[in-house]
C-alpha cells in the first residue's frame, strides 16, 4: 500500500479530464425516445426483448478481453474505444429504418458497455489510491462521476424528448456523435495511473490464469461477485424495459424525457449516498431491502404513470448505492495487474444472466402483459437483498 498523504485538490485536479469526458459520453439525446423510435420502425415487447439479448451477449465476448486490454495495455486506450463505439452505435442507430438494421446498430453499444464499465471503475480506484495512498475516499469519488454522468443524462433526456416532439426521434441519434467523439478528446488528456503496470510484468496466459483464479477461488469474493451480477441485471432490466411501462400507457413524446431524466437522475443521487447509507448496520440494511422489495411490487399491480415511475425511481436508486459499496468491496479484494480483467469478467457475467432475463421477460410482458414482468423483477429484488445481508455479515 502506498504511504503518501491524501491530498484532495491533486486527486480532483487530476480526475477532472475523466469528469470532463464522463459528461460528454453522458450526452446521449437519443435514449429518452428509444422505444418510441422502436415502435416506429416495427417493433414490439419481443422484438425489445430480442434486441436487447443481442447486445448483451455482444458484452461477455468483449469484456473479458477489454479488461486485459487495460490491465496490461491502456485503461484510458480502452475508455477511447469505447467513445467510439458509443458514436458509431448512435450513427448506425439513425440510419435504421427496420429491426434487423437497429439491431445490428446496438451491437456497437454492447461493445461500449462492455469498454466501459469495469474500466473506468477501476481507473478511478487506482487514481485514488495513486494521490492518497488509500481506498477510502473511492466511494466518493465514483459517486461523483456517477452524478456528473448523471446530470449529463438528465439533461439530454429534457433535451431529447423536447426534440423528438418538436422535430423528429431520429434526429436525436445523429445529434448525440458529435458529443461521443468529443469525449475522445477530454480523454486524451487524462494522466492515467500506472499502478497496474508497476509489477513484474506476466504473459498473457499467466494473466488470464491469474485474473480466473482471483474470480474463483477466493471464497470472500463469490457472494461480491454474485451481488454484484444481481445488482447490475436489476439496474439493466429497468433502464432497458422500463419504459415499456410508459409505452402500455400511451405516454406522449414529449413527457418521455422527463421521465427518463427522473430515471437517470438516479445514477446521480446515488452516487452521492453512496458511502453514506452504511450498509453494514442491521437497521440500515433492513431499512433499505424493505423499500427495494416495496417498490419492485408496485411494478406488479395496475399503477398510474406516477407511481410507476416513483417505484421505478426508488428502486434503481438504492440499488445505485448497493453497486457502488460492492464495487469497492470488490476491487478492495483485487490488486492492481488484474482490477480491469476482474471487474471485466463480473460485467461479463453480468451481461450473459442480462442477456436470458431479457429473452424471458421480454417474451413475458408480451404474452402476459407488464405484472407478470414485475413478479420477476421482485424476485430478483428478494434474492439480492439476501446477498446483500450475506456480504454484510462477512464485511
Amino acid at each position: 500500500m502506498l504511504n503518501r498523504a491524501p491530498s484532495k485538490d491533486s486527486l480532483v485536479t487530476r480526475l477532472w479530464p475523466l469528469h470532463v469526458a464522463t459528461a460528454l459520453q453522458g450526452v446521449s439525446l437519443w435514449v429518452p425516445v428509444e422505444k418510441l423510435f422502436l415502435t416506429e420502425i416495427g417493433f414490439d415487447a419481443a422484438a425489445v426483448g430480442l434486441m436487447a439479448a443481442a447486445y448483451a451477449a455482444v458484452v461477455p465476448l468483449v469484456e473479458v478481453v477489454s479488461g486485459i486490454l487495460a490491465d496490461r495495455w491502456s485503461r484510458r486506450g480502452v475508455l477511447v474505444l469505447a467513445s467510439l463505439a458509443l458514436a458509431v452505435c448512435a450513427l448506425l442507430g439513425g440510419l435504421s429504418h427496420d429491426v434487423p438494421s437497429y439491431i445490428f446498430a446496438t451491437l456497437s453499444l454492447g461493445v461500449y458497455f462492455a469498454m466501459y464499465s469495469g474500466t473506468m471503475d477501476a481507473v478511478v480506484y487506482d487514481t485514488v489510491l495513486a494521490e492518497t495512498g488509500g481506498s477510502d475516499r473511492f466511494e466518493q469519488r465514483i459517486g461523483r462521476v456517477r452524478l456528473i454522468e448523471a446530470v449529463a443524462l438528465v439533461g439530454s433526456s429534457l433535451a431529447g424528448g423536447w426534440l423528438a416532439g418538436a422535430f423528429s426521434t431520429r434526429l436525436t441519434y445523429f445529434l448525440t456523435v458529435p458529443f461521443a467523439l468529443l469525449s475522445i478528446v477530454a480523454y486524451l488528456r487524462f494522466d492515467e495511473p500506472r499502478l497496474h503496470q508497476a509489477g513484474t510484468r506476466t504473459g498473457l496466459r499467466e494473466q488470464l490464469a491469474l485474473t480466473f483464479r482471483t474470480l474463483v477461488r477466493r471464497g470472500r469474493l463469490l457472494p461480491i461477485v454474485a451481488l454484484s451480477v444481481l445488482a447490475a441485471l436489476l439496474t439493466q432490466v429497468v433502464f432497458e424495459f422500463g419504459p415499456l411501462w410508459l409505452v402500455a400507457l400511451a405516454l406522449p413524446a414529449v413527457l418521455h424525457g422527463p421521465y427518463w431524466a427522473a430515471l437517470v437522475s438516479t445514477l446521480g443521487l446515488g452516487g452521492l449516498l453512496g458511502g453514506r447509507l452504511a450498509l453494514g448496520r442491521p437497521r440500515t440494511l433492513a431499512a433499505v431491502c424493505a423499500t427495494m422489495l416495496a417498490a419492485s411490487l408496485v411494478l406488479v399491480l395496475p399503477a398510474g404513470i406516477v407511481l410507476v415511475t416513483v417505484a421505478q425511481v426508488v428502486l434503481v436508486l438504492l440499488v445505485v448505492v448497493v453497486t457502488i459499496h460492492v464495487t469497492r468491496l470488490l476491487h478492495d479484494a483485487v490488486p492492481s495487474a488484474v482490477r480491469s480483467g476482474v471487474a471485466s469478467g463480473v460485467g461479463a457475467l453480468s451481461w450473459t444472466v442480462f442477456l436470458l432475463f431479457a429473452l424471458v421477460i421480454g417474451g413475458l410482458m408480451d404474452r402476459s402483459g407488464s405484472a407478470a414482468a414485475g413478479w420477476l423483477i421482485t424476485g430478483t429484488t428478494a434474492l439480492a437483498c439476501l446477498l446483500l445481508a450475506v456480504v454484510a455479515r462477512r464485511d
